[in-house]
């Protein structure tokens, strides 16, 4: 069995007003939250907070994301490394007015990776073939509209392009 690297990642699931949720699009096509990984010892609502400044301009108090309200996990290979690591991402729901994303502070990773950003509504995440990420993601958002904070987080499933096949409805 190869060595991977465990990687802690925090991920906010960002609604505007308009309960419009921000995904940044990749070079692989794939649409994600804002988020990263985890420093040591750093808490998830701290990194999820800094993670979202870095990436979107937007400054918030750590202790105003609330709980994680899912996650998931799984192995993935970072294209600028060729590792092998294994993330367990924890996400936060929170709701904020419209505001102009102010990518300053990305990474150089980052800039070359993320291509765009979108706001979305719930029925075009829920009628999207495009690769979206986290997959299961329409069921959470459904349940934080509607005011449900989970008592325990939702686990969803993990979204390798190896395991694709099992987030598509069978035909």
């Amino acid at each position: 069995m190869p060595r991977f690297i465990q990687r802690p990642t925090a991920r906010v699931l960002l609604t505007d007003d308009d309960d419009r949720l921000l995904l940044f699009s990749s070079v692989d096509a794939t649409w994600f939250t804002p988020g990263g990984g985890v420093a040591k010892r750093e808490p998830l609502n701290v990194a999820a907070a800094r993670e979202l400044r870095e990436e979107t301009g937007h400054r918030v108090a750590p202790e105003d994301l609330g709980p994680v309200v899912a996650t998931t996990s799984g192995h993935w290979r970072a294209d600028w490394d060729g590792r092998i690591r294994f993330s367990v991402e924890s996400f936060f729901f929170l709701r904020v007015p419209v505001f102009d994303l102010d990518p300053a502070g990305l990474e150089r990773h980052e800039r070359t990776y993320i291509t765009g950003h979108r706001w979305w509504t719930f029925p075009d995440i829920r009628a999207t073939t495009e690769n979206v990420v986290p997959w299961g993601l329409a069921g959470v958002l459904e349940r934080l509209y509607a005011g449900e904070i989970p008592a325990e987080p939702v686990q969803l499933p993990w979204h390798h392009p190896e395991f694709a096949h099992l987030a598509k409805p069978a035909r």
